[in-house]
């Protein structure tokens, strides 16, 4: 069996790098639904560890924040 704590934290770093690519550098490696199945994994393994929970784990900072689709910049600059 796979270590949990592993596992969580290998996909916590692989959603963290494609948020890079895909917010800061418009430079996606995977499809929306690629990276949905990560969150979904990720969440998963999160709700069967909660002992494994953080605070600033993707799903968190996701839920809070924004969502895959959303735009990527929502502010508007001052004039």
């Amino acid at each position: 069996m796979k270590d949990p704590a592993r596992e969580i934290e290998k996909l916590r770093d692989e959603l963290r790098r494609h948020e890079r690519l895909y917010y800061v550098l418009d430079q996606s490696e995977i499809t929306d639904a690629e990276y949905d199945a990560l969150m979904r994994q990720l969440r998963d393994l999160e709700a069967r560890h909660p002992e494994l929970a953080a605070p600033d784990s993707p799903t968190s900072e996701w839920a809070a924040s924004r969502g895959k689709g959303s735009s990527k910049s929502s502010t508007a600059l001052p004039c």
